[in-house]
């Protein structure tokens, strides 16, 4: 993305909006209240002195509902971005399939692209039921490309190569599994890295995690089964690879596969078959770095500024984009 520090661009529909901070000495405006918010509003976010600003652009082509993007481009004053963004991380939002945006997530993508110095694409994918599987990948895959050629164009701008990486939490770390897989089926785009946040990697919903009564806290059995239902209506598909990622049986055949970070709380419904997808990575050869938050629920992560734990994780996620910009 070319442009002034902090700009940002959001398809919605058929329009593009340019989001640019107020210029120094452009006149004095009346004080905004600020909303601290952890999901994100329009109010002041880590490394932004004011809230943005936003007016059409232009319009775009698409189809019957083209998904939304917004990319939050790291100032040039954060300290590892050094002028330019380090890389692009495509990020896929949770939510079952079913609820969530990318409004509910804009604070962790400004707050994880500050932290990083890597430019983050949130990607707001189609939901069930009125557009159920595998509509959610159909998108996440269009956003994995859109962000491929982001990178390119800034690589051009750099003067140099830089990575890409694919991320997200819960339905988003589905999503995320399951276009990383598909990149290294289809031989590209070439991912640095995974980034998966408790991840649903399957649809077995008989676990042992799923019934220990301690990991029923945000997330249920119940609200999983759900869930299911909803985005894939057709029982005898959840077995597909795109919609349970664990069931793939070629990892170990797939060349190029990233390197993976499976981050995942102590207590979750979702916890077993995050450990299993991470130990079938490993088997195949990926490099894994598995992580499980001591004490910590589903869904502590999108909680930016209000948990503790959510410090913890945005660290080990930027920890790890920290070494594929190293690899890269």
């Amino acid at each position: 993305m070319t442009g002034p520090p902090g700009r940002r661009e959001l398809t919605h529909g058929a329009r593009r909006r340019h989001h640019r901070l107020p210029r120094p000495g452009r006149g004095r405006r009346r004080a905004r209240p600020r909303r601290d918010d952890a999901g994100g509003g329009p109010g002041r976010q880590p490394g932004l002195r004011r809230p943005l600003r936003s007016r059409p652009r232009r319009r775009l082509g698409g189809g019957a509902r083209p998904d939304r993007r917004r990319r939050h481009r790291p100032p040039r004053a954060a300290p590892r971005a050094r002028g330019h963004p380090r890389g692009v991380v495509v990020y896929l939002h949770g939510g079952g399939w079913v609820v969530d945006d990318i409004d509910g997530y804009d604070c962790l993508g400004r707050t994880l692209a500050v932290r990083s110095g890597w430019a983050v694409l949130l990607v707001d994918y189609r939901k069930a039921p009125e557009d159920p599987y595998p509509a959610a990948v159909h998108d996440a895959w269009a956003g994995l490309l859109e962000g491929d050629r982001r990178r390119a164009a800034l690589a051009t701008a750099a003067g140099g190569d830089l990575p890409l990486a694919v991320a997200g939490d819960s339905a988003g770390g589905n999503l995320a599994a399951v276009v990383a897989q598909q990149a290294a089926r289809d031989g590209g785009p070439r991912l640095d890295l995974q980034a998966l946040v408790y991840p649903v990697t399957d649809h077995d919903t008989a676990t042992a995690s799923y019934t220990d009564p301690a990991n029923a806290l945000m997330l249920t059995r119940a609200a999983m089964e759900h869930f299911w239902s909803l985005y894939v209506p057709d029982e005898a598909r959840r077995a597909e690879p795109a919609a349970s990622p664990l069931r793939a049986t070629d990892l170990a055949r797939l060349d190029g596969l990233a390197p993976a970070l499976v981050l995942l709380p102590e207590h979750d419904v979702l916890r077993d078959e995050g450990e299993a997808y991470a130990a079938a990575l490993a088997a195949a050869g990926v490099p894994v770095d598995l992580q499980v938050a001591p004490g910590q629920m589903h869904g502590f992560f999108q909680f930016v500024n209000v948990l503790p734990g959510a410090a913890d994780g945005m660290a080990t996620v930027v920890a790890a984009l920290d070494r594929a910009a190293t690899r890269a």
